[in-house]
């Protein structure tokens, strides 16, 4: 994937790299597509954002610095795009992005959004996955992860939420309200309608990693926020710890511990 050795080598100890803990235990985990062709995604991934491919036991993982790609073959067409859900898109910052929207354009890939005078740009991969890029060329590697953006009639609440329930600073990002986690931000922005929630469509769900996740669920459970999978371990896996739950808006998190080991 990489022609240079000592290029490889260095890129690698980067990518194996992971934020570290907020005092809650959070920090940026994974985003999961779930769509009808795999392959579609991962030769953008992997062949354009130098994803590197790794394995959680059975779990088929793309390792970008500061986040994991997650993308699974669905059963049945996903219901939409990331348009229309409540997770509008996921960001990362690129060291160039000029190249990175050239390589993308070649292989058919559409930008709904472009701001040449900002660097900035949304592309739309396959089945309609919104990805942002964002330069920032004084970046240690070509790319990473940034931020999930959220969409909610009441941008506030939702913050606040996040804020509460993985301990996250309140704050913004240019005109967006944003909560920062290590590894990342989730931002939001105003929706005029109730957003779709997102299981079911081709931006199925987000991740946090979680220390001491058990613990972390417990407490959780105890606030009354809604499960969508209870707590439990997957030896299938590699021993992860994972579970389930839904935001106001219902974006689907899954919640892991022992992800970034991989």
């Amino acid at each position: 994937m990489r022609s240079l050795i000592l290029l490889a080598a260095s890129a690698a100890a980067v990518f194996a790299q992971t934020a570290a803990p907020n005092e809650s235990g959070v920090s940026i985990g994974h985003v999961h597509l779930v769509v009808g062709d795999p392959e579609a995604q991962k030769k953008l991934f992997v062949g354009i954002l130098g994803a590197e491919v790794t394995n959680a036991g059975t779990l088929e993982m793309l390792k970008l610095p500061g986040t994991f790609i997650v993308v699974q073959k669905a059963r049945t067409a996903p219901t939409g795009g990331t348009d229309g859900s409540s997770v509008n898109h996921f960001g990362f910052l690129v060291r160039n992005s000029a190249d990175i929207k050239t390589k993308l354009a070649a292989a058919g890939v559409t930008f709904p959004l472009d701001r040449p005078e900002q660097k900035q740009f949304i592309a739309e991969f396959p089945e309609s996955v919104r990805v942002e890029f964002t330069e920032n060329a004084s970046l240690k590697t070509p790319i990473a992860f940034h931020h999930f953006h959220l969409a909610t009639t009441d941008t506030d609440a939702l913050r606040a939420w996040y804020v509460k329930t993985f301990g996250a600073k309140a704050g913004k990002r240019n005109d967006f309200l944003a909560a920062f986690v290590p590894g990342g931000e989730v931002d939001f922005r105003k929706a005029d309608a109730a957003p779709a929630p997102t299981k079911g469509r081709s931006l199925d769900h987000i991740g946090f990693e979680i220390k001491g996740l058990e613990a972390f669920c417990k407490n959780l459970e105890a606030q009354g926020i809604p499960f969508d999978l209870a707590y439990r371990e997957m030896p299938q896996l590699g021993g992860m710890k994972l579970a389930f739950i839904l935001d106001p808006v219902g974006t689907r998190i899954e919640l892991t511990e022992g992800l970034v080991n991989h």
